[in-house]
């Protein structure tokens, strides 16, 4: 699909979609427990489906309802199941240690740059407790128990491999222990995951070195769970606000474990402000000026806070992303390669983005099939001299199906060509 956006600032109030990250999750714990769980999640997506496709593959059962999804628990699980993760990678790194732990044997596919993406590490720590693969990469099948015990990985590669791990260990028939070997990146996220599994009355604890799980052979459903708002999705429609955009987002919680939460925080230090009231959170616009922004905890940020670098006086780096170039796209190369095709100026190096501050002259984005660089570049066609136009823009369909009925919503002119 291609978009061309007309420039011009939004306005108005947008509702945030349920927290991909946290859907997953619950998903997931649901399906691993002892009863049904009604969670209010009426919203899809494609990553989503991925996740509750392979959890079917499993054995569990969803229902579509008024309120959003019940979820029955597995009751057998299935012998050498198929899970087809599609192009999530939170599917993969989750589910391949939980369908270890409950099958002797499992089959998994996916597509797009999935097979590509990096499991060595997390393949290593389940070979070195029982597990087999018949390839390095997808699609492969593993075979053998996942045994409870201790583990050992580096947190600097993915949070999603610590998350699969903890998630799996609550099941086991035995308690574990999970040592991270490095400095941990993206750690709300594993925080996330201890979070949904205390929900589901799993025992957690850290440790000197990593946590203690307690084994159970099923998790406690606490029978009715909504999702909360996304802090990720969001962050698109806030920078916008700090562009000049006059937006309110409603239903995000300000004390959300989201790692994407800090997006705020990285605007205000630029010069933007923000208001929080019944309405919801509106960013304020600013004098913006650039800065060296970590990404390690907030790397979905990324292509975003590029835009906003763009506005900003003087030069932003965005620093430490070097495994952005492991996401569904090289997403350091083709952020540098956003801002250069609208006009801007950027330096791109081994595990940073270096931005200049200057006018976005408008031009033509080539997506590389990836959502977030999508979005990204309807932000910045808000401040952008002249049209932007989108190639592959269906990639929104990964995380954020209804982004351009929302943009469109919010006063956006956009034309599918």
């Amino acid at each position: 699909m291609i978009v061309r956006i007309e420039p011009g600032p939004l306005g108005g109030t947008v509702n945030a979609i349920p927290s991909k990250s946290m859907a997953h999750r619950l998903l997931i714990c649901a399906a691993l427990a002892d009863q049904p769980t009604q969670l209010d999640l009426k919203f899809q997506s494609e990553d989503i489906e991925a996740t509750r496709r392979c959890l079917s593959a499993l054995g569990a059962e969803f229902t579509r309802n008024d309120q959003g999804l019940l979820v029955r628990p597995w009751s057998k699980v299935p012998y050498n199941p198929l899970l087809d993760c599609g192009e999530s990678g939170s599917t993969l790194r989750f589910l391949l240690p939980v369908a270890a732990a409950l099958c002797p044997a499992a089959r998994f596919t996916g597509s797009g740059r999935l097979p590509d993406r990096p499991i060595s590490d997390l393949a290593k720590a389940m070979s070195d407790q029982g597990v087999s693969f018949s390839s390095e990469r997808l699609p492969f099948a593993a075979s053998g128990v996942l045994q409870p015990g201790h583990y050992a990985i580096s947190g600097s590669i993915s949070s999603q491999y610590l998350s699969g791990l903890l998630l799996a260990m609550a099941v086991m028939p035995g308690d574990s222990s999970l040592e991270v070997t490095t400095e941990l990146e993206s750690q709300p996220y594993v925080e996330m995951t201890i979070q949904t599994l205390r929900q589901f009355g799993a025992s957690v604890s850290p440790d000197d070195s990593g946590w203690q799980v307690a084994g159970q052979a099923r998790l406690q459903s606490p029978g009715h769970l909504a999702v909360e708002g996304d802090w990720s999705n969001a962050g698109f429609f806030l920078t916008a606000g700090a562009l000049g955009s006059d937006i309110t987002v409603k239903g995000l919680d300000p004390a959300s474990g989201q790692g994407d939460r800090q997006i705020l925080s990285v605007l205000e230090a630029m010069g933007a402000s923000f208001s929080s009231s019944a309405e919801g959170l509106r960013v304020v616009p600013g004098t913006l000026t650039g800065f060296a922004v970590d990404m390690r905890q907030i790397p979905d940020a990324l292509p975003i806070l590029a835009v906003a670098a763009t506005a900003a006086r003087g030069e932003t780096r965005l620093i430490h992303a070097g495994r952005l170039r492991y996401k569904e796209s090289d997403r350091l190369k083709a952020t540098a390669e956003l801002i250069r095709s609208l006009g801007g100026q950027v330096r791109e190096l081994p595990d940073q983005l270096i931005i200049q501050g200057s006018a976005l002259t408008g031009g033509t984005v080539q997506s590389f099939s990836d959502h977030r660089i999508v979005m990204a570049a309807a932000i910045a066609a808000t401040v952008a001299q002249g049209p932007v136009t989108i190639l592959g823009a269906e990639a929104v369909r990964k995380s954020y199906p209804d982004f351009f009925n929302d943009y469109q919503s919010l006063g956006g002119n956009v034309h599918v060509l």
